[in-house]
């Protein structure tokens, strides 16, 4: 015999009444509405110029001398890019502030690491004596370097060299350097030191294999923070840099001021617009490394 079907049952139909009421929004509190106000203001402080820079780069020269240079423009041309192309050795300077900039971050991340790594993880006798020594660095100014400098490089031949900018611009950054890795390998666990010990490796493969991976976000901050002012310098470009061949771009702006000190300002804001380009968007692609790495010493983990 076959069992008795079970009864059919069917849903319930839910009143309209018993749906949960919805919530309110919350009018923004006083401390929330300051603060995105702050951070508007911040953001257009900082976007503006970017903004300006761009529009006026667009603008033709008559418009530019005889109008006002805060207003919108009444035409726009491409001309501007072309005349800075033609007016300078444009590509040569962004090459020379390339090879510069390379040279020296891989200078101060090589040595940095290296310095932290030894001071922080393997540690020594008086460690944190020259620890500090190193930090001392920071407060140096790089003006009483420069006579100095150019007597050593001068008697040893190497003036006009891109060395000549690589090493004292590597040097000058290497106690803020030195902190950011000893603070973020201050905050790596003993354990896994000790483990890759046991297992037999040494101090050289610790380092490579441990150290240097987990360091990929701090090497991005170090190298983006000291990007913005190598690639901005001009104190050790003016002064170690005698030829033409190997201006960087803060020298060869100054191919575009004239006779008498009339400038092409138009080409001038082009030119500027080309240059700040490749480091824009960098830091624009890498902005969540640097991020991570400034806090990475902030959270232990």
């Amino acid at each position: 015999m076959s069992a008795p079907a079970a009864p059919i049952t069917r849903p319930r139909a839910v009143p309209s009444d018993s749906r949960p009421p919805l919530r309110r929004r919350r009018p923004p509190s006083l401390h929330s509405t300051l603060s995105r106000v702050l951070i508007a203001l911040i953001v257009i402080v900082q976007v503006y110029p970017l903004a300006w820079l761009f529009i006026t780069s667009l603008r033709t020269e008559h418009d530019f001398a005889t109008g006002d240079p805060f207003a919108l423009p009444k035409s726009l041309t491409w001309e501007n890019y072309a005349r800075a192309f033609e007016t300078g050795n444009l590509w040569l300077n962004i090459l020379n502030s390339f090879i510069v900039t390379m040279g020296a971050n891989i200078l101060i991340v090589l040595l940095g690491m290296m310095a932290a790594y030894a001071l922080q993880v393997l540690g020594f006798r008086f460690s944190k004596f020259v620890r500090s020594l190193f930090l001392i660095g920071i407060i140096v100014p790089v003006q009483i370097a420069l006579v100095p400098l150019f007597i050593d490089y001068s008697s040893i031949n190497l003036l006009d060299t891109y060395p000549s900018m690589i090493i004292p611009l590597a040097g000058f950054a290497l106690p803020m350097s030195i902190y950011l890795f000893s603070s973020f390998f201050e905050y790596i666990p003993r354990e896994t030191y000790e483990a890759a010990s046991l297992d037999g490796a040494g101090p050289y493969r610790i380092f490579g294999l441990i150290t240097l991976p987990l360091s990929v976000n701090t090497v991005v901050t170090v190298v983006l923070v000291n990007s913005i002012f190598i690639w901005n310098d001009f104190i050790f470009a003016n002064t170690f840099v005698l030829s033409e061949e190997l201006k960087t771009i803060p020298l060869g702006l100054q191919n575009y001021i004239g006779a008498m000190g009339k400038t092409d300002w138009t080409a001038t804001f082009a030119a500027v617009c080309v240059t700040i380009t490749p480091l824009l968007l960098v830091f624009l692609v890498l902005n969540k490394a640097m991020i991570q790495g400034l806090e990475s010493g902030a959270t232990k983990g």
